[in-house]
Protein backbone atom coordinates (compact mmCIF):
# COMPACT_ATOMS: atom_id res chain seq x y z
CA UNK A 1 0.00 0.00 0.00
CA UNK A 2 1.63 3.67 -0.89
CA UNK A 3 1.56 6.42 1.78
CA UNK A 4 -1.41 8.78 1.70
CA UNK A 5 -2.55 11.33 3.86
CA UNK A 6 -5.44 11.28 6.13
CA UNK A 7 -8.02 13.13 7.48
CA UNK A 8 -11.45 12.16 9.44
CA UNK A 9 -14.11 15.59 9.44
CA UNK A 10 -16.83 15.66 12.20
CA UNK A 11 -19.77 16.60 9.64
CA UNK A 12 -21.07 15.97 6.24
CA UNK A 13 -20.67 19.27 5.49
CA UNK A 14 -17.39 19.38 6.62
CA UNK A 15 -16.30 16.31 4.66
CA UNK A 16 -17.72 17.81 1.33
CA UNK A 17 -16.23 21.15 1.88
CA UNK A 18 -12.45 19.59 1.94
CA UNK A 19 -13.43 17.29 -0.99
CA UNK A 20 -14.47 20.30 -2.56
CA UNK A 21 -11.24 22.54 -1.66
CA UNK A 22 -9.02 20.06 -3.19
CA UNK A 23 -10.83 19.66 -6.63
CA UNK A 24 -10.41 23.45 -6.76
CA UNK A 25 -6.79 22.89 -6.81
CA UNK A 26 -6.78 20.07 -8.92
CA UNK A 27 -9.71 18.69 -10.65
CA UNK A 28 -8.05 15.28 -11.09
CA UNK A 29 -7.33 15.19 -7.28
CA UNK A 30 -6.39 11.66 -6.35
CA UNK A 31 -8.49 12.18 -3.30
CA UNK A 32 -11.22 9.24 -1.86
CA UNK A 33 -13.69 8.97 0.76
CA UNK A 34 -13.42 6.08 2.86
CA UNK A 35 -16.70 4.61 4.71
CA UNK A 36 -16.32 0.89 5.75
CA UNK A 37 -13.50 0.37 3.84
CA UNK A 38 -13.88 -3.33 2.87
CA UNK A 39 -13.70 -2.01 -0.70
CA UNK A 40 -11.10 0.80 -0.80
CA UNK A 41 -8.85 -0.54 1.83
CA UNK A 42 -8.74 -3.90 -0.46
CA UNK A 43 -7.96 -2.38 -3.92
CA UNK A 44 -5.59 0.12 -2.27
CA UNK A 45 -3.73 -2.86 -1.21
CA UNK A 46 -3.60 -4.49 -4.70
CA UNK A 47 -2.28 -1.13 -5.77
CA UNK A 48 -5.03 -0.66 -7.99
CA UNK A 49 -6.67 2.77 -6.07
CA UNK A 50 -3.87 4.82 -5.57
CA UNK A 51 -5.35 7.91 -3.60
CA UNK A 52 -2.77 10.70 -1.64
CA UNK A 53 -6.08 11.80 0.38
CA UNK A 54 -8.26 9.40 2.20
CA UNK A 55 -11.16 11.54 4.07
CA UNK A 56 -12.46 9.20 6.52
CA UNK A 57 -16.46 9.31 6.74
CA UNK A 58 -16.82 6.90 10.06
CA UNK A 59 -17.89 10.17 12.23
CA UNK A 60 -20.85 10.63 9.90
CA UNK A 61 -22.61 7.07 10.93
CA UNK A 62 -24.60 8.78 13.81
CA UNK A 63 -26.00 11.55 10.93
CA UNK A 64 -26.48 8.84 8.33
CA UNK A 65 -26.56 5.40 9.83
CA UNK A 66 -30.66 5.50 10.30
CA UNK A 67 -33.08 2.59 9.60
CA UNK A 68 -36.41 4.08 8.48
CA UNK A 69 -39.65 2.27 7.86
CA UNK A 70 -42.75 4.10 7.26
CA UNK A 71 -46.05 3.33 5.57
CA UNK A 72 -45.09 4.86 2.42
CA UNK A 73 -41.12 4.20 1.78
CA UNK A 74 -38.01 2.69 3.64
CA UNK A 75 -35.46 5.45 4.29
CA UNK A 76 -31.96 3.45 5.12
CA UNK A 77 -28.91 5.89 5.44
CA UNK A 78 -26.14 5.28 3.20
CA UNK A 79 -23.63 4.78 6.20
CA UNK A 80 -26.09 2.08 8.06
CA UNK A 81 -24.18 -1.42 7.76
CA UNK A 82 -25.40 -4.12 5.99
CA UNK A 83 -25.92 -7.12 8.93
CA UNK A 84 -27.88 -3.94 10.49
CA UNK A 85 -30.39 -3.64 7.88
CA UNK A 86 -30.35 -7.32 6.96
CA UNK A 87 -31.54 -8.24 10.42
CA UNK A 88 -34.14 -5.57 10.55
CA UNK A 89 -37.57 -6.48 11.60
CA UNK A 90 -39.36 -3.84 9.70
CA UNK A 91 -37.04 -4.11 6.39
CA UNK A 92 -37.55 -8.39 6.44
CA UNK A 93 -41.41 -8.21 6.96
CA UNK A 94 -42.00 -5.41 4.32
CA UNK A 95 -39.16 -5.28 1.84
CA UNK A 96 -37.93 -8.85 1.96
CA UNK A 97 -35.98 -8.55 -0.97
CA UNK A 98 -33.80 -6.06 0.41
CA UNK A 99 -32.84 -8.02 3.56
CA UNK A 100 -32.19 -10.89 1.52
CA UNK A 101 -30.25 -9.76 -1.31
CA UNK A 102 -27.86 -7.81 2.35
CA UNK A 103 -27.98 -11.24 3.93
CA UNK A 104 -26.82 -12.97 1.32
CA UNK A 105 -23.98 -10.56 0.29
CA UNK A 106 -20.37 -11.26 1.14
CA UNK A 107 -19.31 -12.41 4.66
CA UNK A 108 -20.72 -12.01 8.29
CA UNK A 109 -17.99 -9.86 9.12
CA UNK A 110 -17.75 -7.81 6.11
CA UNK A 111 -21.51 -7.44 6.80
CA UNK A 112 -21.24 -6.13 10.18
CA UNK A 113 -18.75 -3.48 8.49
CA UNK A 114 -19.52 -2.48 5.03
CA UNK A 115 -21.76 0.36 4.81
CA UNK A 116 -25.10 0.62 1.96
CA UNK A 117 -23.35 3.47 0.43
CA UNK A 118 -20.22 1.67 -0.40
CA UNK A 119 -21.91 -1.45 -1.21
CA UNK A 120 -23.69 -0.13 -4.15
CA UNK A 121 -20.11 1.60 -5.44
CA UNK A 122 -17.77 -1.23 -5.15
CA UNK A 123 -15.81 -2.28 -8.25
CA UNK A 124 -15.84 -5.37 -9.99
CA UNK A 125 -14.06 -8.17 -8.84
CA UNK A 126 -12.42 -9.05 -12.74
CA UNK A 127 -9.34 -10.80 -12.02
CA UNK A 128 -7.75 -8.58 -14.51
CA UNK A 129 -8.64 -5.09 -13.46
CA UNK A 130 -7.70 -6.22 -9.55
CA UNK A 131 -4.28 -7.25 -10.50
CA UNK A 132 -2.06 -4.63 -12.12
CA UNK A 133 0.62 -7.00 -13.46
CA UNK A 134 -2.31 -7.46 -16.51
CA UNK A 135 -1.57 -3.90 -18.32
CA UNK A 136 -4.59 -4.21 -20.72
CA UNK A 137 -7.67 -3.10 -18.39
CA UNK A 138 -9.82 0.04 -19.74
CA UNK A 139 -11.34 0.20 -16.28
CA UNK A 140 -7.84 0.28 -14.71
CA UNK A 141 -6.04 2.47 -17.65
CA UNK A 142 -7.99 3.79 -19.80
CA UNK A 143 -6.98 2.99 -23.58
CA UNK A 144 -4.97 -0.15 -22.66
CA UNK A 145 -7.59 -2.84 -24.02
CA UNK A 146 -9.66 -5.51 -22.40
CA UNK A 147 -7.35 -8.77 -21.03
CA UNK A 148 -10.86 -10.41 -20.41
CA UNK A 149 -12.01 -10.52 -24.18
CA UNK A 150 -8.96 -12.62 -25.34
CA UNK A 151 -8.34 -14.13 -21.42
CA UNK A 152 -10.31 -16.57 -18.88
CA UNK A 153 -13.55 -14.52 -18.86
CA UNK A 154 -16.43 -17.53 -17.05
CA UNK A 155 -16.94 -15.15 -14.14
CA UNK A 156 -17.32 -12.02 -17.05
CA UNK A 157 -20.79 -10.46 -18.04
CA UNK A 158 -22.88 -11.26 -20.79
CA UNK A 159 -25.28 -7.73 -20.79
CA UNK A 160 -24.30 -4.69 -21.29
CA UNK A 161 -21.12 -5.45 -22.52
CA UNK A 162 -18.55 -3.66 -25.04
CA UNK A 163 -15.57 -4.14 -26.85
CA UNK A 164 -14.12 -2.11 -23.98
CA UNK A 165 -14.90 -4.08 -21.04
CA UNK A 166 -16.86 -7.12 -20.38
CA UNK A 167 -16.30 -6.51 -16.38
CA UNK A 168 -19.32 -8.19 -14.37
CA UNK A 169 -20.64 -5.83 -11.78
CA UNK A 170 -20.37 -7.60 -8.29
CA UNK A 171 -22.95 -6.27 -5.95
CA UNK A 172 -26.58 -7.63 -4.51
CA UNK A 173 -27.79 -5.12 -2.94
CA UNK A 174 -27.93 -2.81 -5.85
CA UNK A 175 -30.38 -5.46 -7.81
CA UNK A 176 -33.11 -5.15 -5.09
CA UNK A 177 -32.67 -1.43 -4.83
CA UNK A 178 -33.16 -1.07 -8.72
CA UNK A 179 -36.06 -3.25 -8.67
CA UNK A 180 -37.77 -1.57 -6.45
CA UNK A 181 -37.42 1.68 -7.78
CA UNK A 182 -35.25 3.47 -5.39
CA UNK A 183 -33.83 6.96 -5.10
CA UNK A 184 -30.88 8.18 -4.23
CA UNK A 185 -30.28 11.67 -1.95
CA UNK A 186 -26.38 13.12 -2.78
CA UNK A 187 -24.64 15.33 -1.43
CA UNK A 188 -21.23 17.04 -2.59
CA UNK A 189 -19.10 20.24 -2.75
CA UNK A 190 -22.03 20.76 -5.94
CA UNK A 191 -24.95 21.03 -2.93
CA UNK A 192 -27.15 18.03 -2.67
CA UNK A 193 -29.82 16.39 -5.57
CA UNK A 194 -31.60 13.22 -5.80
CA UNK A 195 -31.05 10.60 -8.53
CA UNK A 196 -33.35 7.63 -9.01
CA UNK A 197 -30.76 4.55 -8.85
CA UNK A 198 -31.68 3.61 -11.90
CA UNK A 199 -29.32 6.22 -13.19
CA UNK A 200 -26.53 5.43 -10.82
CA UNK A 201 -24.05 2.80 -12.56
CA UNK A 202 -23.02 3.94 -16.30
CA UNK A 203 -22.65 1.22 -19.15
CA UNK A 204 -18.72 0.85 -20.00
CA UNK A 205 -19.37 1.77 -23.57
CA UNK A 206 -16.07 3.32 -24.79
CA UNK A 207 -15.23 4.20 -21.31
CA UNK A 208 -15.29 1.64 -18.50
CA UNK A 209 -13.77 3.92 -16.28
CA UNK A 210 -16.13 6.13 -15.52
CA UNK A 211 -18.66 3.50 -13.57
CA UNK A 212 -21.36 5.94 -12.62
CA UNK A 213 -22.89 9.45 -12.91
CA UNK A 214 -21.77 10.90 -9.48
CA UNK A 215 -20.40 14.29 -9.72
CA UNK A 216 -16.83 15.19 -8.57
CA UNK A 217 -17.01 14.33 -5.12
CA UNK A 218 -20.15 13.60 -4.16
CA UNK A 219 -21.00 10.95 -1.92
CA UNK A 220 -24.45 8.91 -1.30
CA UNK A 221 -26.45 10.24 1.89
CA UNK A 222 -29.71 8.24 1.79
CA UNK A 223 -31.53 5.39 -0.15
CA UNK A 224 -35.46 5.84 -0.14
CA UNK A 225 -37.44 2.93 -1.41
CA UNK A 226 -41.34 3.90 -1.73
CA UNK A 227 -43.60 1.13 -0.46
CA UNK A 228 -45.77 -0.30 -3.30
CA UNK A 229 -48.27 -3.26 -4.01
CA UNK A 230 -45.32 -5.47 -5.30
CA UNK A 231 -42.77 -5.03 -2.23
CA UNK A 232 -43.93 -7.30 0.00
CA UNK A 233 -43.91 -10.02 -2.57
CA UNK A 234 -40.29 -9.61 -3.12
CA UNK A 235 -37.10 -12.12 -2.96
CA UNK A 236 -33.69 -12.37 -3.90
CA UNK A 237 -32.49 -15.21 -5.47
CA UNK A 238 -28.55 -15.87 -5.83
CA UNK A 239 -26.66 -18.53 -7.55
CA UNK A 240 -23.09 -19.27 -6.79
CA UNK A 241 -20.37 -21.79 -7.15
CA UNK A 242 -20.36 -22.17 -3.04
CA UNK A 243 -22.81 -21.74 -1.22
CA UNK A 244 -21.67 -18.69 1.59
CA UNK A 245 -19.44 -15.95 0.74
CA UNK A 246 -19.06 -15.36 -3.18
CA UNK A 247 -20.18 -13.31 -5.53
CA UNK A 248 -23.21 -14.39 -7.69
CA UNK A 249 -22.96 -16.42 -10.88
CA UNK A 250 -26.45 -15.09 -11.78
CA UNK A 251 -29.04 -13.94 -9.45
CA UNK A 252 -32.29 -12.23 -9.47
CA UNK A 253 -34.04 -9.76 -7.33
CA UNK A 254 -38.21 -9.82 -7.87
CA UNK A 255 -41.27 -8.27 -6.74
CA UNK A 256 -45.01 -8.83 -8.10
CA UNK A 257 -48.47 -7.80 -7.68
CA UNK A 258 -50.66 -10.23 -8.41
CA UNK A 259 -54.37 -10.59 -8.64
CA UNK A 260 -54.98 -13.98 -8.21
CA UNK A 261 -52.41 -15.42 -10.47
CA UNK A 262 -53.00 -12.58 -12.95
CA UNK A 263 -49.63 -10.36 -12.83
CA UNK A 264 -50.56 -6.46 -12.37
CA UNK A 265 -46.79 -5.34 -12.22
CA UNK A 266 -43.78 -6.80 -12.19
CA UNK A 267 -40.30 -5.65 -11.06
CA UNK A 268 -37.21 -7.64 -12.33
CA UNK A 269 -33.34 -7.30 -11.99
CA UNK A 270 -30.49 -9.16 -12.37
CA UNK A 271 -26.86 -9.51 -10.72
CA UNK A 272 -23.74 -11.94 -12.33
CA UNK A 273 -24.66 -11.59 -15.65
CA UNK A 274 -24.11 -7.57 -16.59
CA UNK A 275 -21.48 -4.98 -16.54
CA UNK A 276 -24.28 -2.85 -13.91
CA UNK A 277 -27.47 -3.57 -12.37
CA UNK A 278 -29.74 -4.42 -14.58
CA UNK A 279 -33.00 -3.93 -15.19
CA UNK A 280 -35.41 -6.35 -17.37
CA UNK A 281 -37.72 -4.66 -18.51
CA UNK A 282 -38.42 -6.80 -21.49
CA UNK A 283 -38.89 -9.52 -19.06
CA UNK A 284 -41.57 -7.74 -16.98
CA UNK A 285 -43.44 -6.66 -20.10
CA UNK A 286 -43.48 -10.13 -21.12
CA UNK A 287 -45.29 -10.81 -17.62
CA UNK A 288 -47.62 -7.58 -17.48
CA UNK A 289 -51.44 -8.61 -17.60
CA UNK A 290 -51.30 -12.59 -17.95
CA UNK A 291 -51.39 -15.48 -15.90
CA UNK A 292 -47.87 -16.56 -14.15
CA UNK A 293 -47.37 -20.52 -15.11
CA UNK A 294 -44.07 -21.74 -15.72
CA UNK A 295 -44.07 -21.41 -19.41
CA UNK A 296 -44.60 -17.79 -18.99
CA UNK A 297 -41.93 -17.11 -16.33
CA UNK A 298 -39.83 -18.75 -18.99
CA UNK A 299 -41.12 -16.32 -21.81
CA UNK A 300 -39.79 -13.74 -19.48
CA UNK A 301 -36.76 -15.72 -18.82
CA UNK A 302 -35.84 -15.99 -22.55
CA UNK A 303 -36.51 -12.33 -22.99
CA UNK A 304 -34.89 -10.71 -20.39
CA UNK A 305 -31.45 -12.65 -22.36
CA UNK A 306 -32.50 -11.80 -25.50
CA UNK A 307 -30.04 -9.38 -26.04
CA UNK A 308 -27.25 -11.03 -24.10
CA UNK A 309 -23.20 -11.41 -25.83
CA UNK A 310 -21.32 -14.29 -24.46
CA UNK A 311 -17.96 -15.04 -24.55
CA UNK A 312 -15.88 -17.93 -24.54
CA UNK A 313 -16.22 -18.88 -21.34
CA UNK A 314 -19.47 -17.85 -19.67
CA UNK A 315 -22.24 -18.77 -22.45
CA UNK A 316 -23.37 -21.05 -19.68
CA UNK A 317 -24.69 -17.54 -17.78
CA UNK A 318 -27.45 -17.33 -20.33
CA UNK A 319 -29.05 -21.15 -19.14
CA UNK A 320 -28.13 -20.70 -15.33
CA UNK A 321 -29.50 -17.18 -15.39
CA UNK A 322 -32.77 -18.03 -17.51
CA UNK A 323 -33.44 -20.68 -14.59
CA UNK A 324 -32.52 -18.37 -11.64
CA UNK A 325 -35.19 -16.10 -12.69
CA UNK A 326 -37.82 -18.39 -13.99
CA UNK A 327 -37.49 -20.46 -10.28
CA UNK A 328 -37.27 -16.62 -8.75
CA UNK A 329 -40.65 -15.63 -10.20
CA UNK A 330 -42.19 -18.70 -8.98
CA UNK A 331 -41.29 -18.60 -5.80
CA UNK A 332 -42.37 -14.93 -5.14
CA UNK A 333 -45.81 -15.79 -6.55
CA UNK A 334 -46.12 -18.76 -4.08
CA UNK A 335 -45.55 -16.38 -0.80
CA UNK A 336 -47.89 -15.75 1.38
CA UNK A 337 -48.32 -11.88 2.17
CA UNK A 338 -49.71 -11.11 5.28
CA UNK A 339 -52.43 -7.74 4.73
Amino acid sequence: MRSFQYSRPSSLTAAAGEMGGLLAQDPDAPAAYLAGGTTLLDLMKLDVARPERVIDLSALRGELGHVHPGATELRLGAFARMAEVAAHPGVIADYPVIAQSLALAASAQLRNMASLGGNVLQRTRCSYFRDPSWAACNKRTPGSGCAALGGVNRAHAVLGTSEHCIATYPGDFAQALLALDATLVLAGPQGSRTLPFGSLHQLPAATPHRETTLLPGELITEFVIPARAWTRRSLYLKVRDRESYEFAVASAAVALDLDGDVVREARIALGGVATIPWRAHGAEDALRGLTLTETLAWTAAENAFAAARPQTHNAFKIDLGQAALMRALLQAASLEIRP
